[in-house]
Parts: C-alpha cells; structure tokens; sequence
C-alpha cells in the first residue's frame, strides 16, 4: 500500500507539470485564466468523482479503486493524439477573452450545482436514480466547454494572409527567445547605463530613448572607446534555469510568501474537522465540503482578478497574491474569535484565499523566469506547500490543541476529584482515549499565529511587488499604449 501510494501521489504531479506546461505555453498572453481554470478542476476533481462512483453504489470497494486507476489513463492516453504545442500568431485569437468567459461562467455553474448536490445528498435520503439524474447532469456540464474548440475548428476566425505570414516567422525561433535576444546580450548596457527614470516613461517613449541610447553604445564600441561585454545570465522576464532562480531573491520571495500563505490555509484545511467539532457544530462534514468549493472558485478568480489587475493596468501580478493573504488574514481572525457563525464566514475567506494561490503563483514564475523550464520551477515552488503545512499543522497546531485539551481534562477532574488530582490525572493519560477540546480557546492562539504568518505574507509579496513592477510594465505595458 505504501508503494501504491507514493506511486500514485508522486503520479499525480506528472499529469499536473504535463497539463500546466502545455497550456501555459499555448496560451502565454492567457496564463491566469490557463492556470486557475486548470488549478480549479484539480481541486474539484475529487468531489466530481465521488459524485460519479455514488452511482456505482457497489459495496466492493476495488471498483472505486479500479475507476480511479484506469479512468485517468484512459484520458491520458486519448489526448496524447490530440494536445500539440501551438505556436505564432495561433496562440493568441480574438475570440479568447469571449471563449474564457463562457468558461468562467461553466466553472461557477458548476461549483454551485456541486455545492447544491452536496447539501440535497447530506440533508436527506434521495433514491439511486435521483442519483443517476444528478450525475448526468454533472456530466453535461463538464462536456459543455469542449464546444469551444469544436466551434473554432469547424469555424475558424478569418485572417488575412499578410498578416499570417508575418506571424508565422516566430515559429522557426527556439522557445523563449525572440528576434532581438541576440541585440539585447551584444548592447546588455544599456541596462546599466540608462537613468531609472526611463523605466517610468511610456512604452513608445521608452523605447525611443532606450534605442538611442543602443545607437550611442554601438557608435562607442566600433570606435573603440567602450568595450561591450556579454551579460551574465538572464534577466527577469526571460528563461532561467532551476539553478540560475535559485539564486534571484524573487524566486525565495515567491517561496516563502506561499510556504506562509498556502501553509496557513492548508493548515486550516487539516483541521476543520476539530475546529468545527470545538465549535459545537455537528455535521463538520458540510464544512469540508464548502471550503472545497471556496477552493476551486479561489482557484478560478484568482486567475481570472489577477489577469485583470496585469492587462488593464500592467501592475504586478503579487498584488493579487497579496490581496488573497490579507483576506485569509481575516478569515484566520475568525476562527480565532469563535463567534456565531464565524466558522462559515472563515471557511469562506480561507478557502478563497488559498486556492488563489496556486492561480498567481504558477503565473507569475513563468512570467518572472520563462516558460522554457517552468516545469522545474513550479514543481520546486510546490514543495512550499508541504513544509508549510509540516510546520504550522503537524508542529504548531496539533501541540497548541493537546496542551488546551489537557488543561480542560485538568480543570474538569480536579472539579470533580479535588483530593486526588494527581492520581486520576496520571490514570487518564494512560488510557487510549484522544483529548478532546471544546470551545474557541483551543484554535484561538493557532489561528491568531496563521493570521499573523498570511500579514508576513502580504509584506514579502509586497516587496515582490516593487521589485517587479519594471518587469510587467515591459511585459504589458505596450497593452496599454
């Protein structure tokens, strides 16, 4: 079983890196929208698929285990004659903006069809062909988007063939480089000698300035009086190595921004179950179920806000991120406080919070260092997640919660048992029974901790913000020219 497992979970970041590379590079001018609609079927997928095996309904339990083993390949299998890369002027259409909106408005319906189904099934006993009838339904939804490509392959958006073959040079170049790359190594000066102002300037007068100074730079140097050298390694915006980013404090600012950020979420995740049972609430269950769906809308927005706030105002994509941890800030507060109500509120602002990270963060690694081996860089950036989660869960949070248990087990039999404390006390320590704690006191001193770890957050991807803000206005400031 241990083997299964660690093959089926290392599996899954396969299909992960395989699916986000691909459409991450065929859809560069789209990549919050590629990463947070892709990032939010992976977190839906489990409760998509419990919704299909209910209408197995077979007591044994390999057929579970037989579905989720051969569906997945069979999927696999079929796109491998169907996904290709894509590239020129086919990477970016008219009709994008329209076709991710039908998508968007695809992924809410079914969120809230989920979440429908989800209470319908928890509140009362429904029959298996009201079963049947849900999962149908399910099933329509998720085929609708395949109209999209269906649509445009039958129907392709006119273009005019100058135009085509303008575009279609691009295609000879290597991945990540353009025409100007080799301009750009032999005149890397220019980065240094340019006043900073420039930077500020707009994009046409920008570059108008930046090329004269290119003009004055090659006159020196043929007359001999500068000697141009080679930069070394790339700059941000263009295609790094694992190691060339490891050595760029943006790349450790990303990183330790989510390992606070997704740490505290999934945290809160990993213990939903005692918080809401410490709450007095019941059915936990309906909990788990809401920050799920939170989580892929978190997923979905957070690409869609974040691809805003870059296209039509060419800010950094980390304000985004940061904006996600001041809310799950807030959320954290919540459940520390403990106040009617407060459980579905921070469920809420939790969840949102912490499925926009894994839209921003990949978007922004393959804008900052390249696309060329973002595979690499993302999967390192995700190790974040299960540190964070080791050391605010598994360290901070399971051992607050046993010390309040055990005060509560002390103050509850010396109540009962003043004159031998002592004795009943080392007699409960030896049963086999888990302490349980009750009321907000238990998460009360964890939950402030995470709130204050999401502000640490916010500040680091703050300072990230200021350190890229030149970047995304070369990267999408011509936009908006």
């Amino acid at each position: 079983m241990c083997i299964l497992i660690f093959v089926g979970t290392n599996g899954e970041t396969y299909l992960n890196t395989a699916a986000l590379v691909s459409c991450v590079q065929n859809f560069p001018k789209s990549r919050g929208p590629v990463v947070g609609i892709l990032k939010g079927f992976a977190g839906l997928g489990g409760a998509i698929l419990t919704q299909i095996y209910a209408v197995i309904n077979s007591p044994d339990q390999a057929s579970l285990i037989f579905m989720v083993a051969v569906g997945p390949a069979m999927v696999v299998i079929t796109f491998m004659f169907i996904i290709r890369p894509v590239g020129g002027h086919r990477q970016v259409r008219s009709s994008d903006g329209l076709s991710f909106s039908f998508i968007y408005s695809v992924c809410l319906l079914l969120a809230a069809y989920l979440m429908g189904v989800m209470l319908v099934e928890d509140s009362i006993d429904v029959s298996h062909s009201v079963i049947i009838i849900f999962t149908v339904i399910l099933l329509i939804l998720l085929l609708i988007p395949i109209i999209i490509p269906i649509w445009l392959t039958f129907f392709p958006e006119p273009r005019d063939p100058a135009e085509e073959a303008l575009l279609a040079d691009p295609q000879k170049q290597e991945p990540g480089k353009s025409g100007s790359d080799e301009h750009e190594i032999i005149f890397s000066e220019v980065e240094d000698e340019k006043p900073r102002e420039v930077d500020l300037l707009p994009a046409s007068e920008r570059q108008k300035r930046i090329a004269q100074l290119q003009a004055k730079l090659a006159q020196a140097a043929a007359e001999g009086a500068v000697r141009i050298r080679r930069r070394r390694g790339p700059h941000r915006g263009e295609d790094f190595t694992l190691m060339q980013a490891l050595i760029k404090a943006d790349f450790w600012l990303i990183f330790f921004s989510l390992l606070l950020g997704s740490g505290s979420g999934l945290t809160v995740i990993d213990n939903l179950g005692q918080m809401s049972q410490s709450l007095g609430y019941d059915n936990t269950h309906v909990f788990v179920s809401m920050i799920s769906i939170w989580n892929f809308l978190g997923r979905v927005g957070g690409g869609y806000f974040s691809e805003l706030i870059v296209r039509d105002y060419a800010y950094p994509r980390p304000v985004a991120m940061a904006v996600a941890q001041f809310i799950m800030a807030i959320g954290h507060f919540f459940f520390a406080m403990g106040w009617p109500g407060a459980m579905y509120i921070g469920t809420l602002l939790v969840g949102l919070g912490y499925g926009s990270h894994w839209a921003i963060v990949p978007a922004t690694a393959s804008e900052l260092f390249g696309l060329k081996k973002f595979g690499a860089l993302y999967n390192f950036l995700t190790l974040a997640n299960p540190a964070g989660s080791l050391i605010f869960s598994g360290i901070i949070a399971s051992s607050i919660y046993d010390r309040e248990a055990e005060k509560q087990a002390l103050q509850h039999h010396s109540h009962l048992h003043q004159q031998n404390l002592k004795a009943i006390f080392s007699g409960i320590l030896k049963l086999d029974e888990p302490l349980k704690c009750e009321g907000a006191i238990c998460f009360f001193l964890t939950c402030m901790i995470m709130s204050g770890l999401c502000i640490i957050a916010v500040v680091l991807s703050m300072i990230l913000v200021y350190r890229t803000r030149i970047v995304y206005t070369h990267l999408y400031g011509k936009s908006l020219t």
